[in-house]
C-alpha cells in the first residue's frame, strides 16, 4: 500500500477518548493491525497516532438482519464502503507543527562551519554538534498532543521519514540512541533514547516464554556499546555472562556480553564449580562474610528463613550490641550466654534461640563465610569506577534465599558508596569526581519490590530516588503485579512482552495518562518478539517486532573501539542522517 494513500476519514473523537476512523472503501479492515504507527495529516498539525482497536459498521440495521448471502460477491460489492465500512480507534500521541523556515540550512554546512572555527580547541566538534542539534531540534520539535484534528482530516501510514522525526536513527552523532527492533509492518529501526533510558529506572516485563531474558541482554549489549552507564547484573540463572540456551533450536547457544565485549565486561561467581563446569573463562571468585549481613538483609528473606517478627525484633537488639559481628556472635552463643544477654539487654531467649537456629541454615550458602580477608565488594567496585561491566553468576546458588541475600548484600553496600560518591561530587562540582551512572539489573523483581518488603530493601529506596546518586534499576519479572504501586509508578521506561493476566496488564499502566487505550495492544501481541514500549526513552509509545539477537547482531555490536571520532567522520555521519522534514 502506497503512504501517499490516505487510509481513512477522521469522523469523530476526543483529546481523552480518541479518534474514531472510517475507512476508506478500497482499504481493507483486515489490513489494520492493533499497534500499527498511523499519521493524521490535519489542517495545521500532524499527529502520530497509535492504532488500538478495529472495528466493523454498517449504515443499516437491515443489514445486519438480513445479511447478503456467501456466493453473492456482487451484492457484497455493492455494500462495501457505503452499507458496511471498517472503522479503526485512534490514539494520538504526538503532534507536529511544521514551520520550516526557507534559511537554506542543512546539517552538514552547519557542522562544517561551525568545526572549522573551533579546529584548534580541544574540543573542536563541541560547537558544531551545538548548532547542529539546535537546528535540529528547532525544526522537528515533537510536541504533547494538547488538540485534535478536524472532521475528516486524512490517515496515512507512517513512513520511514515519519519513523526518523518520532525515534531518530542510532547512528545520530548527537544522541546515543539503539534499535531495540522495527514496526510490525516497516523495515525501519526504532531507536530508544540509552541516555535517558539509564536516567531512570526501568522495567522488562513479560509471561514465562516470551523471550524477557534475550530482550534484557540486547538492552544491555546497547548500553555498554553506547558507554551509556555502567551496568552490575546479578544473573539468576547464569545467562548474561558467557552464553545461554536458546528454545529456537535444541542445544543451540547464543553469547553472553562476556563473549561480545570481552575487554569490558567481568563475571564474578558465587559458585566457581558451576561456573568452570560451564566452561566460562576469566571469572571472579566472590564471597560474602557474616560481618555484611544486616538486620535489613535478613528482613527481606524473612519468609525463607520462616523468621517471626519477634525474632528480627531480637536481631536488632543484637545487632545493636555487637555491631557487624552479631550473627557470628550469636551463632557462637551456648544457652547461658543467650540466657545471661536476655537479662542484660532486656531480649526474648526463645525468639533469640530461634533465630540462631533458622540462621545456621545460611551455612549451606557456599558463597557465606565467617569472615573474609579481601574485601569482594570492593573490588566490584573498583571495577564499576573503571568503567567495567560486572555480572555476578549465582550456578547452582540460585535459590530465592540465596538471590535475594546476596543481591541485597551486595547492592546496599553498594549504593551507600555511590551516596558518598554523589556527595563529594556535589561539594567539589569537580567533573573528575562525578560518579558513572549505574544501572543495577535485578530478576525475579517482585520478590525485593512487593508491598510488604519494599520498604526494608535497597531496591525500593533506589526506585524512588531515581537518579538522584546516579544508581537505577533496571527490573526483570513476569509478574508486574507483585511490585508495589508506588515503585511502579516511578519506573522510566517499560519494555513489555505479551501478558495474559489483567491485573499485570493494569500493573503495566500504573501511573501512566492514557493507559487505558494500549491495554488491548499489550494483550494482542505475539508470544514471540514483540514488545510494547512505552516511557521516558522513548517520544511515544511503540508495538516493535524485536531485533534478532543473533550473529549479526553480534558482528554489528562488537566490542567498540572508543577513540574520538574523527572531524571528517563526523559531518559525513550527521550528512548521511539529514532528512527532509517537510510534508
Amino acid at each position: 500500500m502506497s503512504a501517499d494513500k490516505p487510509l481513512g476519514s477522521v469522523i469523530q473523537g476526543s483529546l481523552s477518548e480518541g479518534l474514531e476512523v472510517r475507512l476508506h472503501p478500497d482499504v481493507s479492515v483486515e489490513d489494520m493491525r492493533v499497534g500499527k504507527f498511523l499519521v493524521v495529516r490535519g489542517v495545521r498539525s500532524h499527529f502520530f497516532c497509535m492504532l488500538t482497536d478495529v472495528s466493523l459498521g454498517t449504515s443499516s440495521p437491515r443489514i445486519m438482519a438480513n445479511p447478503p448471502l456467501p456466493e453473492d460477491d456482487f451484492l457484497q460489492a455493492v455494500l462495501a464502503g457505503s452499507g458496511t465500512y471498517g472503522t479503526i480507534e485512534l490514539s494520538p500521541m504526538l503532534m507536529l507543527t511544521p514551520e520550516v523556515a526557507d534559511n537554506g540550512w542543512s546539517p552538514s554546512t552547519i557542522l562544517e562551519t561551525e568545526s572549522k572555527k573551533s579546529k584548534k580547541k580541544s574540543g573542536q566538534n563541541s560547537s558544531a554538534l551545538a548548532s547542529y542539534k539546535a537546528a535540529s531540534s528547532e525544526q522537528m520539535e515533537l510536541m504533547p498532543v494538547k488538540t485534535i484534528p478536524s472532521h475528516f482530516s486524512q490517515v496515512f501510514d507512517a513512513t520511514e521519514r515519519d519513523f526518523r522525526c518520532v525515534f531518530g536513527w542510532e547512528d545520530d552523532p548527537l544522541r546515543k540512541n539503539f534499535a531495540i527492533g522495527q514496526p510490525l509492518d516497516m523495515d525501519v529501526p526504532v531507536c530508544i533514547d540509552l541516555n535517558r533510558f539509564v536516567e531512570r529506572s526501568n522495567g522488562v516485563f513479560g509471561k514465562s516464554g516470551t523471550g524477557k531474558s534475550f530482550l534484557t541482554r540486547l538492552l544491555l549489549s546497547g548500553v555498554i556499546r553506547k558507554q551509556a552507564a555502567v551496568n552490575l547484573i546479578f544473573d539468576m540463572h547464569s545467562e548474561y555472562g558467557w552464553e545461554a540456551m536458546t528454545e529456537a533450536k535444541q542445544g543451540s547457544t547464543v553469547k553472553g556480553l562476556r563473549q561480545l565485549f570481552p575487554s569490558l565486561v567481568e563475571i564474578y561467581t558465587l559458585d566457581p564449580e558451576s561456573t568452570r563446569r560451564r566452561g566460562v573463562r576469566d571469572a571472579q571468585e566472590l564471597y560474602l562474610s557474616y560481618d555484611h549481613i544486616d538486620v535489613e538483609d535478613v528482613e527481606l528473606v524473612q519468609r525463607e528463613l520462616n523468621i517471626s517478627d519477634a525474632a528480627i525484633e531480637n536481631a536488632r537488639i543484637l545487632r545493636a550490641e555487637f555491631q557487624s559481628s552479631w550473627i557470628n556472635q550469636l551463632l557462637a552463643m551456648e544457652n547461658e550466654e543467650i540466657q545471661i544477654f536476655c537479662e542484660e539487654k532486656r531480649g526474648n531467649k526463645s525468639s533469640i534461640m530461634a533465630l540462631q537456629r533458622k540462621l545456621m541454615k545460611l551455612n549451606e550458602l557456599k558463597y557465606l563465610q565467617p569472615s573474609c580477608k579481601t574485601n569482594y565488594i570492593d573490588k566490584i567496585l573498583q571495577s564499576l569506577s573503571a568503567g567495567k561491566h560486572v555480572i555476578i553468576e549465582f550456578g547452582t546458588q540460585s535459590n530465592m534465599l540465596s538471590y535475594m541475600l546476596a543481591t541485597n548484600m551486595i547492592s546496599r553496600r553498594i549504593h551507600e558508596s555511590y551516596v558518598k560518591k554523589s556527595e563529594l561530587y556535589l561539594q567539589t562540582k569537580s567533573i573528575n569526581d562525578r560518579p558513572r551512572q549505574l544501572v543495577i539489573t535485578i530478576e525475579e523483581a517482585h520478590r525485593f519490590l512487593d508491598p510488604a518488603c519494599v520498604r526494608s530493601t535497597i531496591f525500593g529506596t533506589i526506585a524512588r530516588e531515581m537518579r538522584k546518586y546516579f544508581v537505577t534499576l533496571l527490573i526483570v519479572d513476569q509478574r508486574p503485579s507483585g511490585i508495589d504501586n508506588e515503585v511502579m509508578s516511578q519506573i522510566g521506561t517499560r519494555i513489555t512482552a505479551l501478558l495474559n493476566d489483567n491485573k499485570d496488564i493494569d500493573a503495566i499502566f500504573t501511573g501512566v495518562s492514557g493507559g487505558n487505550s494500549l491495554k488491548s495492544v499489550l494483550a494482542k501481541l505475539d508470544s514471540k518478539q514483540q514488545a510494547l514500549i512505552l516511557g521516558h526513552a522513548v517520544p511515544m509509545p511503540v508495538v516493535v517486532q524485536t531485533r534478532p539477537y543473533d550473529e549479526q547482531f553480534y558482528a554489528e555490536i562488537g566490542d567498540p573501539d572508543y577513540e574520538q571520532m574523527p572531524e571528517e567522520e563526523l559531518i559525513a555521519a550527521a550528512e548521511a542522517a539529514k532528512y527532509d522534514l517537510g510534508f
